[in-house]
């Protein structure tokens, strides 16, 4: 069965994961190292871990497995659901896969390495109208893509 982890700190689309869940009948894991409102069906499970750096994203990513969908904007995070065959979606509706999740992790190392010799770099910009509809959009198709069986490889009769 595909679940959806939230990453949920500072997570603008939890609502919008709700409805899109409750539509395919996806098991959602609401994970933060604090307690947050959750709406009230089986559907949706609240994991609240310890305080910590990276405490939540070390629970979701020894949690998911090939298939499953996480919402997260933390680049690193992304990297280790994508190496187990998870979709990865930013809140911005952004997916990460195999052929994107490189070129972001070495932009987030780029910019890091640049704040910490003390230039000041562009922040992201605001998330509005237009990145909640492309999510919704783009958590809708992965939903029906993750519950398709996986094609088999064609094998040739050897003669």
């Amino acid at each position: 069965m595909v679940r959806i982890f939230i990453d949920s700190d500072a997570c603008p689309v939890k609502d919008e994961v709700y409805r899109v869940a409750a539509r395919y009948k996806l098991q959602v894991f609401v994970v933060s190292n604090r307690m947050i409102a959750v709406p009230d069906t089986s559907l949706v499970e609240r994991i609240v871990v310890e305080h910590g750096p990276d405490v939540a994203d070390d629970w979701i990513a020894e949690h998911t497995l090939e298939r499953d969908i996480i919402i997260t904007s933390d680049i690193p995070l992304a990297a280790r659901c994508v190496e187990k065959g998870a979709y990865v979606l930013e809140p911005k509706g952004r997916l990460l896969d195999e052929s994107t999740i490189g070129m972001a992790l070495a932009m987030r190392n780029l910019m890091t390495d640049l704040r910490s010799t003390g230039m000041i770099t562009p922040g992201g910009s605001g998330f509005g109208k237009a990145d909640r509809s492309r999510f919704l959009s783009e958590l809708d198709t992965l939903a029906v893509k993750a519950q398709k069986p996986k094609p088999r490889p064609l094998t040739v009769p050897h003669p």
